[in-house]
């Protein structure tokens, strides 16, 4: 049997990573700023995290959500009292994908209606509605195409006021969106998404999937807002590798059996996971770090000439440079041994490294990335 083809992937192998760090087959050493899509948060095998993941292992490693897992508890506990959301509730599942499908299922449960409002250049996942969400037809299959969604202009509130009536269940945005290129909502346009949704009784839905867990220099990208949005999803660095995701949700929402489900959600490992993620976060000041590294490495990317834009906070960053990206990420890789990601804008490159980057590895990624667009 053969692997489905549907990856282009370049000819390495990482085999083992530290930090900010990873190593292929051969032994060659690279600087990660993408981290497997922001996944990776608090660094690739921190200790902490890979004693508390390998100790929970050696005990439980799974059971379902019919007997009750008090790490669950303690993770709720942990995400709510970090991310000042300790008033809200928590569903886990697996993934953001199926965070952001759950978000929009639970905002028609509770309005009782069908219709969703999204916006152009979102990605919100893969699973069936969170696609029909997400702005790209080249992976919108027609059964994906149920018409219960709209999509509008990002940051043009006069668009969301003439489609938003009583058939709208909610309202989704990404914190920051980072697929299409790390582009971000206006505070005005937030909290007048959240004032339209209040008035016509839908929910807001912030899909931090991406741009949460620190990565922007605040917990959640929306709190540099100063939004309360009815509904948050998470996923990615929430596990710092482990298949985890969340949705977070307002006390005003009411659940009952049979409203949500899953079979993985909450396991035992991915608790665990969850667990020392947060603890590194907290004890090592990642969050203060990414606001600060991501400064930095604006400001440094800011004095290159060559470089049309630089988009983002804290340390998810898009640079968008006059040439197509796609050669300088792939010597940036071979040559320079350094990981950067892609976006939907040709000429960006994404920047989405661990959130324990430090000034001395932002001086040799801009170095690098400035002797190659001088070349």
């Amino acid at each position: 049997m053969e692997l489905f083809d549907v990856y282009p992937r370049y000819d390495i192998e990482p085999i083992k990573g530290e930090g900010c760090y990873v190593w292929d087959t051969t032994g060659t050493k690279y600087l990660d700023l993408y981290c497997g899509h922001a996944v990776v948060s608090v660094g690739h095998s921190h200790p902490h995290y890979v004693s508390k993941v390998a100790e929970q292992l050696s005990k439980l490693g799974f059971y379902s959500n019919s007997v009750r897992i008090s790490m669950q508890e303690e993770l709720a506990d942990k995400l709510g009292e970090l991310s000042g959301y300790s008033s809200y509730n928590l569903f886990l599942c697996n993934s953001g994908a199926e965070a952001t499908e759950n978000a929009m299922k639970l905002a028609s449960f509770h309005t009782g209606r069908k219709k969703i409002i999204a916006f152009d250049k979102g990605f919100h996942g893969r699973t069936s509605l969170a696609l029909e969400a997400t702005d790209n037809p080249k992976i919108l299959a027609k059964v994906n195409q149920n018409g219960n969604v709209k999509r509008l202009p990002l940051n043009d509130l006069k668009s969301v006021e003439k489609e938003l009536d009583e058939t709208v269940a909610g309202v989704i945005v990404e914190g920051i969106q980072g697929i299409a290129g790390v582009y971000e909502p206006t505070s005005e346009f937030l909290n007048g998404l959240k004032k339209l949704c209040e008035s016509n009784g839908s929910l807001l839905i912030v899909d931090e999937v991406q741009s949460g867990y620190g990565r922007s220099g605040k917990f959640f990208a929306h709190q540099h807002y100063g939004v309360t949005p009815d509904i948050i999803t998470t996923g990615k660095g929430m596990g710092n590798g482990f298949p985890i995701g969340g949705v977070l949700i307002s006390p005003e929402i009411k659940a009952w059996f049979g409203m949500l489900g899953t079979t993985f959600g909450g396991n035992h490992l991915a608790c665990a996971a969850g667990l020392a993620t947060l603890e590194v976060l907290e004890k090592e000041n990642l969050i203060d770090n990414a606001k600060q590294t991501g400064e930095y490495l604006i400001s440094s990317l800011n004095e290159i000439e060559e470089v049309v834009e630089v988009r983002g906070k804290g340390l998810m960053i898009g640079v968008e440079l006059e040439i197509p990206s796609k050669e300088v990420r792939r010597q940036l890789l071979f040559e320079h041994h350094i990981f950067t990601g892609s976006s939907d804008n040709p000429n960006t490159v994404r920047l989405l490294p661990p959130l324990c980057l430090s000034n001395n590895q932002v001086d040799q990624a801009v170095g690098a990335i400035n002797k190659l667009i001088k070349s």
